[in-house]
C-alpha cells in the first residue's frame, strides 16, 4: 500500500501534539480536515473535549493511523491500534522506529513511512 491508497480512506485518527500550532500533528490534522477528511485526534498527554487520550475512546471508526508522535509512545499506539483492528499507518518523519516497524510487519499492518501533507500535496489536494 501506499501514500495514494492510504488517502483513499476517508476516517484518519492522527496521533501527536494535535492542539499545539507549532507542531505538525496540528498542521495535519488541519490539512487532512480541509481536504474533506474525518479527523479524529489522540494525544495521551492532551486529553480535553475533542482529543481522545487513546484509541479505544473512540467510538467511530478509524481506516488510518497518521502517527506523528514519539516512537516510544507510537509503539504503544500501534499495539493498541492492532487489537482494535485497525490496520493501517502513515508514519510521520521522525515517528518511525525498528520497534514499530518490526511490530507491522509482524502484525501485517499495512503501514508507510511518508508524510500526508506531501501525499496530500502530490494528490492536488
Amino acid at each position: 500500500m501506499n501514500g495514494q491508497e492510504m488517502l483513499t480512506y476517508k476516517n484518519w485518527a492522527v496521533a501527536g501534539d494535535v492542539l499545539n500550532p507549532s507542531k505538525y500533528a496540528y498542521k495535519i490534522k488541519n490539512r487532512l480536515t480541509d481536504a474533506g477528511y474525518k479527523v479524529l485526534l489522540v494525544n495521551p498527554r492532551g486529553k480535553s473535549e475533542e482529543v481522545f487520550s487513546d484509541l479505544k475512546e473512540i467510538k467511530e471508526k478509524v481506516d488510518v493511523i497518521d502517527l506523528c508522535i514519539n516512537p516510544h509512545v507510537g509503539i504503544k499506539i500501534m499495539k493498541e491500534a492492532y487489537t482494535l483492528g485497525i490496520n493501517k499507518v502513515l508514519i510521520q518523519p521522525g515517528a518511525e522506529s525498528e520497534e514499530i516497524l518490526s511490530f507491522c510487519k509482524e502484525k501485517d499492518i499495512a503501514y508507510i513511512t511518508s508524510c500526508v501533507l506531501v501525499e496530500l500535496a502530490q494528490k492536488g489536494m
